[in-house]
């Protein structure tokens, strides 16, 4: 089986007929480029050393285009365990003075450690006392979610002064991002393939955004500028079987990652990313599934030239 390390330098590479996006620069050091956060981080930083990505060996390959149906699907991967990754995304909607609170009980604390504030389910956060308090500090919290102006996020927050406001930033568990992410940008009722095809691409895009972050705190958006994210209020039962059914899977090209560009239909996609080159109508991809095309058929026909890979924990 090939494999190919996830976090060596990801050149940029092209597509037939036109090239397309792949992240650039080393991921490991991307993703531990700003001071740690937390206690775990040690951990975190060692995982993704190992961190590889599987490919489909020539024989799946040769199987998956065995016949003219799935002629044009990529050869799926076998499974593997899971890993666990953390992606930094920017609630840009939040607005410079938001409520924060927690469905549990919860606490801020301070890069270090130290406890600066806490409260219970729904009380919120003393944002005036927050800025007295340090440069940085962070919200966790017992319960099963973090709020921001009300709505539910996974992980916990990290409160940033920048430029005179308050940035707050997600940290949450990779496959829990692309369950939220799936519900943003598809409705969830669409068939499941399309929505597995949704999984892959945005997981694909999310790295890619992890190896090459927008700033030094957070590697992406909340906003279509990225992918639209909407935390737990997006995520249901059927984006998170469609996140957890592809876990860990993303679009490669000769090692690459491929930044996956995609919008709600064929005519936005060429006139949005028509002069990047390959990307996904969400719409053309519900009207596959809907004609039977399995998700790696589907991202096959969008995706030209690409490779599924699976992003595994290599040996140490």
């Amino acid at each position: 089986m090939a494999v190919v390390a996830v976090a060596v330098g990801f050149a940029a590479q092209g597509l037939a007929p036109r090239p397309y996006g792949a992240a650039q620069g080393e991921l490991l050091d991307a993703l531990i480029d700003t001071p740690p956060p937390a206690q775990d981080t040690t951990t975190a930083a060692e995982q993704l050393r190992r961190l590889e990505a599987r490919r489909a060996t020539p024989q799946a390959t040769a199987t998956a285009t065995s016949t003219s149906t799935s002629s044009l699907g990529l050869a799926e991967p076998e499974a593997g365990p899971g890993v666990d990754l953390e992606i930094r995304v920017a609630l840009l909607g939040a607005g410079t003075n938001p409520d924060l609170s927690a469905s549990g009980a919860w606490q801020v604390v301070s890069r270090d450690g130290q406890l600066l504030q806490q409260g219970g389910a729904g009380s919120s956060v003393n944002l005036s006392e927050l800025w007295l308090q340090g440069p940085e500090a962070w919200l966790q919290t017992s319960g099963s979610s973090v709020l921001v102006n009300g709505r539910p996020y996974g992980g916990r927050l990290r409160l940033i002064p920048e430029s005179g406001e308050l940035r707050v930033v997600n940290h949450v568990g990779l496959e829990t991002y692309i369950g939220a992410v799936v519900g943003a940008e598809m409705p969830s009722s669409w068939s499941l393939e399309a929505l597995r095809a949704q999984a892959v691409a945005a997981r694909s895009y999310a790295l890619a955004h992890m190896a090459r972050p927008a700033n030094r705190h957070w590697h992406l958006g909340d906003t279509t500028r990225w992918q639209a994210y909407k935390g737990l209020s997006s995520s249901n039962e059927r984006t998170r079987q469609a996140a957890a059914s592809t876990a860990g899977m993303i679009l490669s090209y000769q090692g690459a990652i491929v930044e996956s560009l995609y919008a709600a239909n064929r005519q936005i996609s060429l006139e949005a990313h028509g002069h990047l080159g390959a990307s996904m109508s969400q719409h053309g991809a519900q009207d596959l599934a809907m004609q039977g095309y399995r998700y790696n058929q589907i991202l096959g026909h969008y995706y030209q030239g690409a490779s599924l890979a699976r992003l595994k924990a290599g040996a140490s």
